[in-house]
Protein backbone atom coordinates (compact mmCIF):
# COMPACT_ATOMS: atom_id res chain seq x y z
CA UNK A 1 0.00 0.00 0.00
CA UNK A 2 1.39 3.46 -0.85
CA UNK A 3 -0.14 4.98 2.28
CA UNK A 4 1.45 3.73 5.49
CA UNK A 5 -0.68 4.74 8.46
CA UNK A 6 0.97 5.23 11.82
CA UNK A 7 -2.10 6.93 13.28
CA UNK A 8 -5.77 6.59 12.37
CA UNK A 9 -5.79 10.38 12.12
CA UNK A 10 -4.07 10.08 8.74
CA UNK A 11 -7.37 9.00 7.18
CA UNK A 12 -8.58 12.61 7.67
CA UNK A 13 -5.78 13.71 5.33
CA UNK A 14 -5.46 10.99 2.69
CA UNK A 15 -7.43 7.84 1.88
CA UNK A 16 -5.58 4.63 2.71
CA UNK A 17 -6.12 3.30 -0.82
CA UNK A 18 -5.05 6.48 -2.61
CA UNK A 19 -2.32 6.08 -5.24
CA UNK A 20 0.29 8.54 -6.48
CA UNK A 21 -0.29 9.49 -10.12
CA UNK A 22 2.98 9.90 -12.01
CA UNK A 23 2.90 12.74 -14.53
CA UNK A 24 6.36 12.52 -16.09
CA UNK A 25 9.93 11.33 -15.64
CA UNK A 26 13.43 11.70 -17.04
CA UNK A 27 14.08 15.15 -15.58
CA UNK A 28 17.12 16.37 -13.71
CA UNK A 29 19.88 15.96 -16.28
CA UNK A 30 21.94 13.99 -13.80
CA UNK A 31 21.00 16.36 -10.97
CA UNK A 32 17.44 16.52 -9.65
CA UNK A 33 13.95 17.77 -10.38
CA UNK A 34 13.02 20.34 -7.73
CA UNK A 35 11.05 23.40 -6.71
CA UNK A 36 7.44 22.56 -7.72
CA UNK A 37 5.22 25.65 -7.65
CA UNK A 38 1.54 25.89 -8.60
CA UNK A 39 0.75 28.96 -10.72
CA UNK A 40 -2.90 29.34 -9.84
CA UNK A 41 -4.06 31.95 -12.35
CA UNK A 42 -2.52 29.90 -15.16
CA UNK A 43 -3.65 26.53 -13.86
CA UNK A 44 -0.24 24.93 -14.26
CA UNK A 45 2.78 23.75 -12.27
CA UNK A 46 6.31 25.07 -12.65
CA UNK A 47 9.29 23.06 -11.46
CA UNK A 48 13.07 23.12 -11.75
CA UNK A 49 15.14 20.77 -13.88
CA UNK A 50 18.42 21.70 -12.23
CA UNK A 51 20.80 19.62 -14.33
CA UNK A 52 19.32 20.76 -17.65
CA UNK A 53 19.23 24.40 -16.50
CA UNK A 54 15.52 24.68 -17.29
CA UNK A 55 12.25 25.67 -15.66
CA UNK A 56 9.59 23.23 -16.79
CA UNK A 57 5.84 23.64 -16.98
CA UNK A 58 3.29 20.87 -16.49
CA UNK A 59 -0.31 21.59 -17.39
CA UNK A 60 -3.37 19.32 -17.32
CA UNK A 61 -4.02 17.88 -20.77
CA UNK A 62 -0.76 19.29 -22.11
CA UNK A 63 1.97 17.48 -20.20
CA UNK A 64 5.45 18.92 -19.69
CA UNK A 65 7.17 21.62 -21.72
CA UNK A 66 10.12 23.98 -21.30
CA UNK A 67 8.88 27.20 -19.72
CA UNK A 68 12.14 29.13 -19.34
CA UNK A 69 15.86 28.64 -19.92
CA UNK A 70 18.51 29.17 -18.80
CA UNK A 71 17.70 29.46 -15.10
CA UNK A 72 21.20 29.56 -13.59
CA UNK A 73 20.47 26.03 -12.30
CA UNK A 74 17.60 27.27 -10.16
CA UNK A 75 16.34 25.04 -7.36
CA UNK A 76 13.61 26.16 -4.91
CA UNK A 77 10.83 28.40 -6.20
CA UNK A 78 8.02 30.41 -4.59
CA UNK A 79 6.09 33.65 -5.14
CA UNK A 80 6.15 36.85 -3.13
CA UNK A 81 3.07 38.66 -1.85
CA UNK A 82 2.73 40.46 -5.22
CA UNK A 83 2.87 37.13 -7.06
CA UNK A 84 6.37 37.58 -8.49
CA UNK A 85 8.56 34.51 -8.92
CA UNK A 86 11.32 34.02 -6.34
CA UNK A 87 14.09 31.55 -7.23
CA UNK A 88 17.15 30.09 -5.52
CA UNK A 89 19.90 29.91 -8.15
CA UNK A 90 22.68 27.39 -7.60
CA UNK A 91 24.75 28.52 -10.57
CA UNK A 92 24.99 32.17 -9.54
CA UNK A 93 24.76 31.51 -5.79
CA UNK A 94 21.96 34.00 -5.30
CA UNK A 95 18.23 34.46 -4.71
CA UNK A 96 16.37 36.40 -7.39
CA UNK A 97 12.96 37.90 -8.15
CA UNK A 98 11.46 38.01 -11.63
CA UNK A 99 9.61 41.24 -12.33
CA UNK A 100 6.43 41.41 -14.46
CA UNK A 101 8.50 42.60 -17.45
CA UNK A 102 10.82 39.60 -17.15
CA UNK A 103 13.76 41.52 -15.69
CA UNK A 104 15.62 40.06 -12.73
CA UNK A 105 16.09 41.70 -9.33
CA UNK A 106 18.74 40.24 -7.01
CA UNK A 107 17.19 39.50 -3.62
CA UNK A 108 20.44 38.32 -2.00
CA UNK A 109 23.86 37.23 -3.26
CA UNK A 110 26.27 37.92 -0.41
CA UNK A 111 26.43 38.26 3.35
CA UNK A 112 28.79 40.87 4.77
CA UNK A 113 30.69 40.98 1.51
CA UNK A 114 31.12 37.21 1.10
CA UNK A 115 29.18 35.36 -1.58
CA UNK A 116 26.45 32.98 -0.52
CA UNK A 117 26.99 29.23 -0.83
CA UNK A 118 24.20 27.62 -2.88
CA UNK A 119 20.75 28.97 -1.93
CA UNK A 120 18.41 26.00 -1.90
CA UNK A 121 14.83 26.67 -0.81
CA UNK A 122 12.76 29.74 -0.05
CA UNK A 123 9.52 30.83 1.58
CA UNK A 124 7.83 34.25 1.81
CA UNK A 125 6.06 35.53 4.91
CA UNK A 126 2.79 37.46 4.61
CA UNK A 127 4.61 40.73 5.46
CA UNK A 128 6.73 40.29 2.32
CA UNK A 129 9.95 39.20 4.02
CA UNK A 130 11.83 36.35 2.35
CA UNK A 131 13.46 33.42 4.17
CA UNK A 132 15.89 31.04 2.51
CA UNK A 133 18.33 28.24 3.29
CA UNK A 134 21.94 28.29 2.08
CA UNK A 135 23.66 24.90 2.45
CA UNK A 136 26.94 23.87 0.83
CA UNK A 137 29.57 24.76 3.43
CA UNK A 138 32.14 23.78 4.44
CA UNK A 139 33.66 23.73 0.98
CA UNK A 140 37.04 25.26 0.13
CA UNK A 141 35.57 26.69 -3.08
CA UNK A 142 32.99 28.72 -1.12
CA UNK A 143 33.47 32.01 0.74
CA UNK A 144 31.38 31.19 3.81
CA UNK A 145 32.49 28.46 6.22
CA UNK A 146 28.98 27.72 7.50
CA UNK A 147 25.56 26.80 6.13
CA UNK A 148 23.08 29.51 7.02
CA UNK A 149 19.41 30.38 7.11
CA UNK A 150 18.60 34.00 6.24
CA UNK A 151 15.84 36.61 6.25
CA UNK A 152 15.57 39.39 3.68
CA UNK A 153 13.35 42.33 4.56
CA UNK A 154 10.41 43.06 2.27
CA UNK A 155 12.18 46.10 0.80
CA UNK A 156 15.29 43.96 0.21
CA UNK A 157 17.28 46.43 2.30
CA UNK A 158 18.34 44.13 5.13
CA UNK A 159 19.79 40.61 5.04
CA UNK A 160 19.88 38.90 8.45
CA UNK A 161 21.63 35.65 9.31
CA UNK A 162 19.11 33.83 11.50
CA UNK A 163 20.97 30.64 12.42
CA UNK A 164 24.15 28.90 11.24
CA UNK A 165 24.44 25.66 13.22
CA UNK A 166 22.69 23.42 10.68
CA UNK A 167 24.79 20.91 8.77
CA UNK A 168 22.58 20.96 5.65
CA UNK A 169 19.63 23.35 6.02
CA UNK A 170 17.15 22.56 3.28
CA UNK A 171 13.33 22.87 3.30
CA UNK A 172 11.57 25.50 5.38
CA UNK A 173 7.94 26.43 6.01
CA UNK A 174 5.81 28.58 8.32
CA UNK A 175 2.97 27.39 10.49
CA UNK A 176 -0.43 28.74 9.37
CA UNK A 177 -0.28 31.60 11.90
CA UNK A 178 3.40 32.25 11.04
CA UNK A 179 4.37 31.96 14.71
CA UNK A 180 6.66 28.99 14.01
CA UNK A 181 9.30 28.46 11.34
CA UNK A 182 10.16 24.84 10.57
CA UNK A 183 13.57 24.14 9.01
CA UNK A 184 14.86 20.71 8.18
CA UNK A 185 18.43 19.43 8.15
CA UNK A 186 19.02 16.84 5.44
CA UNK A 187 22.25 15.55 6.95
CA UNK A 188 20.90 15.14 10.46
CA UNK A 189 17.60 13.73 9.24
CA UNK A 190 15.31 15.91 11.32
CA UNK A 191 13.10 19.00 11.37
CA UNK A 192 13.74 21.78 13.85
CA UNK A 193 11.14 24.34 14.94
CA UNK A 194 11.65 27.93 16.09
CA UNK A 195 9.19 30.41 17.54
CA UNK A 196 9.18 33.72 15.71
CA UNK A 197 10.01 37.07 17.27
CA UNK A 198 8.08 40.24 16.39
CA UNK A 199 11.01 41.57 14.32
CA UNK A 200 10.98 38.50 12.08
CA UNK A 201 13.99 36.77 13.58
CA UNK A 202 14.00 33.44 15.39
CA UNK A 203 13.64 33.01 19.15
CA UNK A 204 16.79 30.89 19.39
CA UNK A 205 15.97 29.72 22.92
CA UNK A 206 12.85 28.04 21.50
CA UNK A 207 14.88 25.82 19.15
CA UNK A 208 13.69 22.22 19.37
CA UNK A 209 13.74 19.07 17.27
CA UNK A 210 10.20 18.79 15.94
CA UNK A 211 10.53 15.39 14.27
CA UNK A 212 13.08 12.77 13.20
CA UNK A 213 12.61 11.33 9.70
CA UNK A 214 15.40 8.76 9.58
CA UNK A 215 14.80 5.10 8.78
CA UNK A 216 16.13 2.09 6.96
CA UNK A 217 14.83 3.17 3.55
CA UNK A 218 16.35 5.81 1.29
CA UNK A 219 15.31 9.44 1.48
CA UNK A 220 16.19 12.45 3.65
CA UNK A 221 14.37 15.63 4.69
CA UNK A 222 14.25 18.02 1.75
CA UNK A 223 11.31 20.12 0.55
CA UNK A 224 8.63 20.73 3.18
CA UNK A 225 5.10 22.19 3.23
CA UNK A 226 2.31 22.85 5.77
CA UNK A 227 -1.46 22.52 5.35
CA UNK A 228 -4.08 24.93 6.67
CA UNK A 229 -4.54 22.86 9.85
CA UNK A 230 -0.82 22.96 10.66
CA UNK A 231 0.08 19.42 9.59
CA UNK A 232 3.66 19.14 8.35
CA UNK A 233 4.66 17.23 5.17
CA UNK A 234 8.30 16.44 4.43
CA UNK A 235 10.36 13.99 2.45
CA UNK A 236 12.08 11.38 4.61
CA UNK A 237 13.03 7.73 4.72
CA UNK A 238 10.68 5.81 2.44
CA UNK A 239 8.55 8.69 1.18
CA UNK A 240 6.67 11.77 2.40
CA UNK A 241 6.22 11.85 6.17
CA UNK A 242 3.17 13.57 7.64
CA UNK A 243 3.03 14.99 11.18
CA UNK A 244 0.40 16.87 13.09
CA UNK A 245 1.27 20.25 14.59
CA UNK A 246 2.36 18.61 17.85
CA UNK A 247 4.94 16.51 16.03
CA UNK A 248 3.02 13.22 16.16
CA UNK A 249 3.89 11.03 13.18
CA UNK A 250 0.66 10.21 11.32
CA UNK A 251 2.07 8.18 8.44
CA UNK A 252 3.99 8.07 5.17
CA UNK A 253 3.09 8.45 1.50
CA UNK A 254 5.43 5.70 0.30
CA UNK A 255 5.73 6.52 -3.39
CA UNK A 256 8.51 4.04 -4.13
CA UNK A 257 11.09 6.54 -5.43
CA UNK A 258 14.56 6.77 -3.83
CA UNK A 259 14.01 10.33 -2.60
CA UNK A 260 11.46 13.13 -2.36
CA UNK A 261 13.17 16.33 -3.47
CA UNK A 262 10.25 18.71 -2.91
CA UNK A 263 6.47 19.03 -2.70
CA UNK A 264 3.88 21.72 -3.45
CA UNK A 265 0.18 22.34 -3.03
CA UNK A 266 -1.80 22.88 -6.20
CA UNK A 267 -5.05 22.91 -8.17
CA UNK A 268 -7.90 25.35 -7.62
CA UNK A 269 -8.66 24.07 -4.11
CA UNK A 270 -4.99 23.62 -3.10
CA UNK A 271 -5.80 20.02 -2.11
CA UNK A 272 -3.47 18.25 -4.54
CA UNK A 273 0.08 17.52 -3.36
CA UNK A 274 2.56 17.67 -6.25
CA UNK A 275 5.75 15.68 -5.73
CA UNK A 276 9.19 15.92 -7.32
CA UNK A 277 11.68 13.09 -6.95
CA UNK A 278 15.15 13.04 -8.42
CA UNK A 279 13.81 12.57 -11.94
CA UNK A 280 10.01 12.37 -11.75
CA UNK A 281 6.87 14.43 -11.15
CA UNK A 282 3.75 13.04 -9.47
CA UNK A 283 0.66 14.10 -7.58
CA UNK A 284 -1.78 12.78 -5.02
CA UNK A 285 -5.16 14.24 -3.94
CA UNK A 286 -5.58 15.04 -0.26
CA UNK A 287 -8.56 15.98 1.90
CA UNK A 288 -7.12 19.08 3.58
CA UNK A 289 -5.95 22.15 1.66
CA UNK A 290 -2.39 23.36 1.81
CA UNK A 291 -1.37 26.92 2.60
CA UNK A 292 -1.81 28.75 -0.72
CA UNK A 293 0.98 30.48 -2.59
CA UNK A 294 0.19 34.11 -3.53
CA UNK A 295 -0.98 34.71 -7.09
CA UNK A 296 -0.78 37.70 -9.37
CA UNK A 297 -4.53 38.36 -9.30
Amino acid sequence: MPIEQVSGALERIVSSDQEVEWLGSGYGGGAVAEGPLWWKEGGYLLFSDIGNNQRLKWAPGEGTSVFHEPTNNANGLTRDVQGRLIACEHGTRRVTRMEPDGSITVVANNYQGRRLNRPNDVVVKSDGSIYFTDPGAPDPSLDLDYAGVYRVSADLGDLTLLVKDFVTPNGLAFSPDENILYINDSRRGHIRAFDMQPNGTLAIASDRVFADLRGERSGVPDGMKIDVEGNVYCGGSGGIWIFDSAGNHLGIIAHGEPATTNIAWGDDDWKTLYITTRDSLGRIPLKIAGIPVPSGN
